[in-house]
């Protein structure tokens, strides 16, 4: 699709609209419990200061031309951009907020994918489930270990690899609203 094109596409309401470096156009439903989730997780990460680098729906450098722009990701304090984009290698923590389209995507293959790069902590917080994965001591195919914990189970420390502890508060992650007709 030309930047032309794209200019003057007019894309769903409630659609977060991502463009590839391979030209294709990624469209994705954005969900008030997508987004809460994502701003709860922020907000608990002012614990780790105001300025934590810490970001959301921002693509990162892969190899292999695999970037990715994770729902949310925590990265290393001394993490310097290369060009527009931080590495993977300052990756400290990737989270994924589970959307009824995504699933698959956010437990099988960015598991396989975050642990193959080697990002120390990969998240999914899935709001359907209520629960949070939590995966550590990525190998060559995913991760050795994987923790779940329930929503509502109190707050949730998380030792990144660089000392500083990050606190999931599992009482605060929203949960889906009930469809009332």
């Amino acid at each position: 699709m030309s930047a032309d094109a794209v200019m003057h596409t007019e894309f769903p309401a409630g659609y977060v609209v991502f463009f590839g470096a391979d030209g294709k156009v990624v469209m994705t439903p954005q969900s008030f419990e997508h987004s809460s989730t994502i701003k709860s997780m922020q907000i608990d990460s002012l614990s780790l200061g105001r300025h934590a680098k810490t970001v959301s729906d921002v693509y990162l450098d892969f190899p292999a031309d695999e970037n990715s722009a994770p729902d949310f990701a925590i990265l290393r304090e001394d993490a310097q951009r290369q060009g527009k984009r931080y590495s993977f290698e300052d990756v400290l923590l990737i989270a994924e907020v589970v959307s009824v389209s995504s699933a698959r995507k956010d437990y099988d293959d960015c598991t396989a994918k975050y642990g193959r790069y080697g990002i120390p902590i990969y998240m999914v917080v899935d709001p359907y489930a209520a629960e949070v994965v939590v995966h550590t001591q990525p190998t060559g195919s995913g991760y050795i270990a994987a923790y779940t914990h329930k929503y509502s189970s109190g707050k949730l420390p998380i030792e990144l690899a660089d000392g500083r502890i990050y606190t999931l508060d599992l009482d605060e992650l929203p949960r889906p609203e009930a469809d009332v007709h």
